[in-house]
């Protein structure tokens, strides 16, 4: 995987946590820079965390898969894709109260309900080796996971800001976004597999 497509997977990972984010924002009255960086850094590492977690558990059966690695990429990235986009549509809210929006207990839930897809994608990570630098598959991988983190930080951010401004209409559309690029990630996967 080279740095374009880690960027793009980047993004669309992030978007569960800018969907949250703008809910944080709408959440807050009045929102302070501490705000926006307690929600950024939850999220940002949280992102981080969960696929260098999937790489070390992908890494233990890597070599019995390496066969089928393209295609569970693909389904994995599919799967994820497929249920970004069906909650876009979803009318649920994906929080609760405005007292604790930023509270320890809260903010730890939420991190781990938009990361959980990331913990999915270090698996492909096992399976498909980033490619950044000159390096050990284990030093791009560490790289890859601090791009995702520092991603979802600066979009986490800006998702709290934008909720806080502009209120609940982007939420959906930002859900459904990141869900078609992680489709589209798994289909370049398959794509470049078969065919480059």
């Amino acid at each position: 995987m080279d740095l374009f497509t880690l960027i793009l997977l980047a993004i669309g990972l992030s978007m569960d946590a800018f969907a949250v984010s703008i809910c944080k924002g709408l959440a807050i009255k009045k929102i302070t820079f501490r705000h926006m960086l307690i929600v950024g850094a939850w999220f940002g590492c949280f992102q981080a965390i969960m696929p260098m977690i999937g790489y070390f558990l992908g890494i233990q059966f890597a070599k019995f898969v390496n066969a089928f690695a393209p295609w569970i990429a693909f389904i994995l990235l599919l799967l994820i894709g497929i249920n970004m986009i069906r909650e876009s549509f979803s009318k649920e809210e994906k929080e609760g109260g405005e007292s604790d929006a930023i509270g320890f207990k809260t903010m730890l839930l939420m991190a781990i309900a938009t990361s959980i897809d990331a913990l999915a994608v270090g698996i492909t990570f096992a399976c498909i080796p980033v490619n950044i630098i000159q390096a050990t598959a284990l030093l791009n991988t560490v790289l890859a996971v601090i791009i995702i983190g520092v991603a979802t930080f600066i979009i986490s951010i800006a998702g709290v800001k934008i909720g806080n401004i502009f209120g609940n209409i982007y939420k959906n559309k930002s859900e459904f976004i990141g869900g078609v690029i992680l489709i589209l990630l798994g289909i370049k996967i398959i794509v470049e597999h078969y065919f480059f």
